[in-house]
């Protein structure tokens, strides 16, 4: 089967001639739930803002859907049928559940009204507090927001960067329930994550970064049992 989404040997940073990606490369097929790990620096947010164009590659390709996106706006990519969802200011506060969802069909032509329903639908809490001002929320039902509002354009991989940071564990079990259900009705979901053990158990498959290289790369439940992985990455001692 051919891959949703190709990076080839991508190269990219925030300032000119610094380059955090050190030719990093990575894809995905439809339908897959694929995990990105690695400490603190290794270039993960880095990887999931430059496949989304908000930071363009120095060299390499990324492609997607057949098409070398590699230098593209948000909006273009938005519109081929890639959404993401940031780790933080990821919803409009001032706005109410209802508004944000709309706002995240602003392509569209036509009514939204039976994506919205299916979003109500994977996210009962939200067609609950539907006029409720989206500032109220907790941390946790934000992230349930700011997916939501992605999906309203029904995309075809969805990227979300850190999605439990600074959450309850109640709440990261729920965010990532969650993240299974809307992988489980076909999208291609791209996991960058610090809970490295809980992304790998849900993922197909999933990628090691380390100073900006894709260090590691294979299926996560073998991940889970890297010894090397498990010591560096994990939390677990070689025995």
């Amino acid at each position: 089967m051919a891959n949703l989404l190709e990076v080839e040997n991508v190269y990219a940073g925030y300032i000119k001639d610094l380059n955090i990606l050190q030719g990093i490369n990575f894809s995905i097929e439809a339908h897959e739930l694929v995990t990105v790990i690695g400490p603190n620096g290794a270039g993960k947010s880095t990887l999931a803002k430059t496949i989304f164009g908000l930071l363009s590659p120095n060299q390499g390709k990324i492609i997607f859907k057949g098409e070398n996106i590699a230098g593209l706006k948000p909006n273009e990519i938005v519109k081929r049928g890639m959404c993401y969802v940031p780790q933080i200011v990821n919803v409009f506060p001032s706005l109410t559940i209802e508004e944000n969802l709309e706002m995240g069909a602003y392509t569209l032509s036509g009514s939204n009204k039976k994506q919205k329903e299916l979003i109500y639908t994977m996210f009962p809490k939200l067609k609950e507090r539907a006029k409720q001002s989206a500032g109220t929320l907790s941390g946790g039902e934000r992230q349930m927001l700011a997916m939501g509002r992605a999906l309203m354009l029904d995309p075809d991989l969805l990227l979300l960067d850190e999605p439990s940071a600074a959450l309850s564990p109640i709440l990261v079990n729920n965010i990532f329930e969650q993240i299974k259900a809307v992988n489980a009705t076909g999208k291609a979901i791209v996991l960058v994550e610090q809970n490295a053990k809980k992304a790998l158990m849900m993922a197909h498959r999933g990628y090691v970064l380390e100073n900006g290289k894709d260090a590691i790369e294979g299926e996560g439940k073998d991940l889970l049992n890297n010894p090397q992985v498990a010591e560096l990455y994990l939390g677990i001692e070689k025995k």
